[in-house]
């Protein structure tokens, strides 16, 4: 009996760090936001909250600015009005960091950690609450479309606190995101 309990025993806890349910890092992984970077990459952050320049083979991201959201340098005449209701309801800037449609105008905000324009003065609670409750800090104005924020609300604590880290491991880029209009 005492051979099946331990048995059970390391069972239990070779599942609990494979699936990380006792909260320390899983083997191979780093507590400097290394999962951050791999969530942030995996669930297209980038794709939105990074500015895109056109290239050679297109547009493209645009590096220098990783994560710095709509650019302040690049503002924005009124969007053509969308529609309210059928298939073309969203609109997108060239740049793909601002976005129209029923709800207004809402831009892209800085992930970077500027203290001024950023993240920088964030606290990872801020974070984890932004994220959770939809409002900025938690208690602020709502996140706009086309934040996926109800997907991300799904992440457990862990990943949305290696998803800050790894935020505030870049590069500060000093960049004040307009307000969103309705």
């Amino acid at each position: 009996m005492n051979a099946l309990i331990q048995q059970l025993t390391l069972c239990a806890a070779a599942a609990s760090a494979l699936l990380g349910a006792s909260g320390t890092a899983l083997a191979g992984e780093r507590p400097d936001g290394a999962r951050g970077a791999y969530l942030v990459h995996a669930m297209g952050c980038a794709d939105c909250h990074t500015p895109w320049k056109m290239g050679p083979k297109g547009p493209a991201p645009d590096e220098a600015l990783g994560l710095s959201g709509h650019p302040q340098s690049q503002p924005l005449t009124a969007p053509a009005a969308a529609p309210a209701q059928g298939p073309w309801m969203m609109s997108t800037a060239a740049n793909h960091t601002a976005f129209a449609g029923p709800w207004g105008v809402s831009y892209a905000s800085n992930l970077t950690p500027d203290p001024e324009t950023g993240i920088g003065k964030w606290r990872v609670e801020d974070f984890v609450q932004t994220l959770r409750t939809g409002k900025h800090l938690g208690v602020d104005r709502p996140l706009l479309p086309p934040m996926p924020w109800p997907a991300f609300s799904q992440l457990n604590d862990r990943d949305l606190k290696a998803i800050f880290a790894y935020l505030k491991s870049q590069p500060a880029v000093s960049n004040k995101v307009p307000a969103a209009s309705h």
